[in-house]
């Protein structure tokens, strides 16, 4: 897939901004786009986001951190904008601060773009925490994000808190690890994913596909 960026006042500007935070797995994500012809940038300067035409925020580490770090960098308001009017993407701690609350972080409130909440993966069952490896994906709704991802399809996830939304319509892809998790949602132009599409081969590569065709 090759991709043309739009020229404004004469200039070629990049589709696709992924913020950057400090919250580490940005290069790959970049890198994956490129490899699919997909013009992009990695800035924390709230102007570039705004003027970009679609956004990802990735992330890995931990809730309270990285929501500090939105902070520091005055990030919070313009993802609060330019999700309510791009396609915006979230990438596993991504998907999770876009919710009300985490229990790794008590009393640190997420960005709330959508009602859910982020808890621990549960103990037992001999069970591995952190989750890292590969899980398939079930689809209780058909969603841009999975367009032309087959069903049972496997993808990577590194995490030890997941998602319950707060409403079942927003679920997009769910799989099980000790619990039904809430492995995606989309929400009109706002979407996330807990895995890593950029690690997940051929399937992650259609959904980020995907993405850019919002």
């Amino acid at each position: 897939m090759n991709w043309n960026p739009p020229k404004r006042n004469g200039e070629t500007k990049p589709m696709i901004a992924i913020i950057d935070y400090d919250a580490g797995n940005i290069k790959s994500v970049e890198n994956a786009l490129l490899a699919l012809g997909i013009d992009n940038t990695v800035t924390s300067d709230p102007e570039v986001i705004r003027a970009a035409d679609r956004v990802i925020l990735p992330g890995v580490g931990a809730f309270g951190d990285a929501m500090g770090k939105l902070a520091e960098r005055n990030l919070i308001g313009v993802i609060r904008e330019v999700s309510q009017t791009k396609p915006f993407l979230g990438i596993c701690l991504g998907l999770q601060l876009l919710f009300e609350s985490s229990e790794e972080a008590p009393g640190v409130s997420g960005l709330s773009l959508l009602p859910g909440k982020i808890v621990r993966i549960p103990e037992g069952g001999g069970r591995k925490i952190p989750h890292i490896g590969w899980n398939d994906l079930h689809f209780p709704k058909e969603s841009k994000l999975f367009r032309d991802v087959p069903g049972e399809s496997y993808v990577y996830f590194v995490h030890s808190y997941y998602l319950q939304a707060g409403d079942p319509a927003d679920v997009a892809a769910t799989t099980e690890y000790g619990a039904t998790i809430h492995a995606a949602v989309e929400h009109g132009n706002l979407c996330a994913c807990q895995f890593h599409p950029e690690k997940s081969g051929d399937v992650g590569m259609q959904i980020l596909k995907n993405f850019a065709a919002f």
